[in-house]
């Protein structure tokens, strides 16, 4: 993991600075106490034992994460598959939605989907902690409406950064995904075409058409 001091909020910002740091994620989505910069895990971890509300911790500033009905059936269709493969071939374990990670100081992401392999847990051991300090080998986001760009640009930059070596963004609205090796390096699938685990997983595949086939016979209904 590539060890970095996060930015912080400046005693000269605006609310607006603020909000542009974070990838210009909607105010409603930024809560207001803890003050924002000051938030610790703790306050995070209080938040989710006490409220119905997933966020993230981002440069301390706690931020809830968008999240939808549709997102949600594509995440856990997804989670499924990923979580029988690794589990037949014994690689590793894989998280939810509720899974935190500090992936990097000041950042405590939770992904939709993280796959972590056996090889950051010496001896196969898991850590017995909240928040474990381990960045995923993949992590998958399933974009909603809430997302903005800045943010999903953002939050790539920390998962590399952090040293995840493979993420997807899948985007239910145009039934694609983006495939990220690199920051820089995106590659986008139709729904002919099928996500691979490439060398993170190896011999993983899932077809964006059965991906979103799958969801729209439990709705349905198109998408």
């Amino acid at each position: 993991m590539v060890a970095i001091t996060s930015p912080v909020i400046s005693s000269d910002w605006t609310v607006a600075d603020m909000l542009a740091q974070l990838g210009n994620v909607p105010a409603n989505r930024v809560l207001l106490v803890p003050s924002p910069g000051t938030a610790t895990e703790q306050d995070l971890l209080n938040l989710l034992d006490h409220q119905d509300r997933i966020c993230e911790l981002v440069d301390g500033v706690l931020v809830e994460k968008a999240m939808g009905y549709i997102e949600s059936l594509l995440a856990v269709y997804i989670l499924r598959k990923i979580g029988d493969f690794v589990e037949s071939h014994k690689l590793g374990i894989v998280l939810g939605p509720d899974g935190t990670l500090r992936i990097l100081p000041r950042q405590v992401r939770i992904p939709d989907i993280s796959f972590i392999s056996w090889k950051k847990f010496p001896g196969g051991k898991l850590p017995q902690v909240q928040i474990p300090d381990v960045a995923p080998d993949l992590a998958v986001e399933v974009l909603s409406p809430g997302n903005t760009e800045g943010e999903m640009r953002r939050k790539l930059h920390d998962y590399f950064t952090a040293g995840v070596r493979l993420v997807w963004y899948i985007e239910p609205a145009t039934r694609t995904a983006k495939v990220y090796t690199f920051p820089d390096q995106c590659t986008v699938l139709d729904e002919t075409q099928s996500l691979s685990g490439c060398d993170v997983l190896p011999g993983f595949e899932l077809t964006l058409h059965d991906l979103f086939a799958e969801v729209e016979g439990r709705l349905g209904g198109s998408l």
